[in-house]
Order: structure tokens, then sequence, then C-alpha cells
């Protein structure tokens, strides 16, 4: 059965504790894309990871580990969420999925993390394993733009849908929830 995974990014730790904000699984456009899916009979699961402003890469990997990733699975990632796919799957070849989307991956190459989440090499033959796709836009900011010079850099085969407005591919970037052009990859 197919299926769709989505891995949310690195709010702040006061917007995470706020307790006006959704949770980041349900935040952005994460629920209008599963409510899409979920119209065309698709799974979909956006998943919930532990401290996400303050993230450690093994306790990541403990929440994905939790779900079968095989020909059939769809993994999108939204900015820290598309470096740790990034980084899961390079440390993971045998892994097979259906399709990788990055949306505005980052990478922290701005060290602005304490941790070393994105201390790893990147395989630059993923794309021989699955269809990768990344979404970039030009008025993002400055570690998200590095970040995607490095991944171009390393994987230079990748799909890339580059935008000039669309910033970090939030809510007030896209001016609404809807993001028709990641469902058109979706399906």
């Amino acid at each position: 059965m197919k299926q769709v995974i989505l891995i949310h990014g690195s709010p702040d730790e006061k917007e995470f504790y706020d307790p006006s904000v959704v949770s980041p699984s349900n935040n952005q456009w994460f629920p209008w894309i599963q409510r899409q899916l979920s119209l065309k009979d698709i799974l979909s699961q956006a998943l919930e990871f532990p401290k996400p402003y303050d993230p450690i890469y093994e306790e990541w990997v403990k929440v994905i580990e939790n779900f079968i990733i095989d020909k059939d699975t769809i993994l999108v990632g939204h900015s820290c969420g598309g470096g740790f796919l990034l980084r899961y799957l390079s440390e993971h070849p045998d892994l097979k999925p259906q399709k990788v989307i990055l949306v505005a991956p980052w990478l922290d190459p701005l060290h602005e993390l304490p941790t070393n989440f994105f201390d790893f090499e990147i395989d630059p033959s993923l794309p021989s394993r699955t269809e990768l796709h990344i979404f970039i836009s030009s008025d993002d900011h400055e570690g998200v733009l590095k970040s995607f010079e490095m991944i171009k850099e390393k994987i230079p085969n990748a799909i890339i849908h580059e935008f000039k407005d669309k910033g970090h591919f939030v809510i007030s970037d896209l001016k609404g929830e809807a993001f028709p052009e990641l469902l058109e990859i979706l399906i």
C-alpha cells in the first residue's frame, strides 16, 4: 500500500512550548497535504519528533524506525526534517523508498545547532535507489540556500523544483496552507 511519511522541521523552543501554536506535525501545509492524500485514498503519517527545537539525531531515528520504508513509501521532509531524511538515507543504503522529497532542506551550514545532528556524509548514489526531488526558493534563508548548494554539489542529478517567491515554504510564504506543487509530485 502506498504511504506518505511527512517529517517536520525544527521550530524554536519558545514556539514549540507556546500552547496556542499547533504541534509541528500539524503545522504549516501538513494538514492540507494529508487531507488531499486521504481524498485519493493514500495513507499519510505526519510524524512527531522529540524536542525538535534541539534535535538529537539518535532520538529522531527511534521514531522513524517504527515505520516500514519500502518501494511503496514516499518520504517528505521540510527544513530540518529534509536534512534528517538526507542523513538517515545516506546512512541506510539498503532503504529504497519510491520517492524522497526535500522541501527547503536544511543541514545547519551556519552551525546554529549545539548538537551533531548533521555530522554525516551525503550519499551521492541516493538517486540510484529513489526518485529524489528538492523544492527550493531563491528567497529562503541563507542557511537553507547554502544547504541546497551542498546537496546539489554532492547529488547533481536530483530533480530540482526552483521558485523565486515561496520563501521557506511556510504558510506565510505560500499565502495559505495549500501546496499544490508538492501534491502533484505526491500523486
